[in-house]
């Protein structure tokens, strides 16, 4: 239980600032309207970095069904454990996008772009081919989890001459680099599909796009809805094998 109240308050945390950014940035008459690419990646790798200081000592903050899954494949976490993970970053990435939405509660009327309004939620393609999304989002994923592994392996013991380093990256810089990985994947490889790279960040959102009263806000796109759900668990699981096999 304590592994399912961290990922629900993990992604709650990840969801909130990320969609948020995405808010302020693409709904009408905001302070952030139009601030850009640029401002929206750097406030997800914020966020990404938040949601794991906050949690990551409980249960180490995986936030995203691809991390989970990938660490599952290379024997990290049990089968007993996948429920709490997966129902928590579930329950948080809903929960998290309802509250983005009444954070925004009076912009949505002010926004006459019903396709900005789900982009607030779910990611979408800048050029709808679902071989090449899925293809993105499975590179954009294995990289995600291959770093976030390299960055784990901070965690031992590192000596430098007559200066013991031990515990400097692991306490109190990995959870800033996970956040530089999640921007450096946004800047360099978020183009094509607005990179999801985490199935629980876009359904989760999705599902409340669906049901949330939000004025004129059109169609949730479900057709394209299995691309960063599929494409982000086949890329975590590569991610974490080739980590594995290389370095294991």
């Amino acid at each position: 239980m304590e592994i399912f109240v961290a990922e629900t308050v993990g992604t709650t945390i990840l969801i909130l600032l990320g969609c948020g950014v995405v808010a302020n940035d693409l709904l009408g008459r905001t302070k952030g309207h139009g601030t850009g690419w640029l401002m929206i990646n750097a406030g997800w790798g914020f966020a990404v970095a938040l949601a794991v200081y906050t949690v990551g000592r409980i249960s180490g903050a995986h936030i995203n069904p691809a991390v989970t899954i990938g660490l599952f494949s290379i024997g990290q976490v049990e089968t007993n454990q996948l429920p709490y993970y997966l129902g928590g970053q579930m329950l948080g990435a809903i929960l998290g996008a309802v509250l983005v939405w009444l954070a925004y509660l009076s912009h949505w009327s002010e926004t006459r772009d019903h396709a900005a309004k789900l982009g607030v939620f779910a990611t979408g393609p800048a050029i709808r081919s679902p071989g090449a999304n899925l293809v993105c989002e499975i590179i954009g994923t294995a990289m995600l989890v291959f770093g976030v592994l390299g960055i784990g392996e901070n965690a031992g013991e590192m000596v430098s001459g007559d200066f013991d380093l031990t515990a400097v990256f692991s306490t109190a810089i990995n959870p800033m680099l996970v956040g530089i990985l999640v921007f450096a994947i946004g800047m360099s490889l978020g183009g094509p599909t607005g990179y999801a790279i985490n199935p629980a960040r876009d359904l989760g959102p999705r599902i409340a796009h669906a049901l949330l009263p939000i004025p004129g806000k059109g169609k949730s796109d479900w057709g394209y809805a299995w691309i960063p759900i599929v494409g982000p668990l086949i890329g975590g699981v590569l991610g974490a094998v080739l980590f594995d096999q290389i370095f294991g």
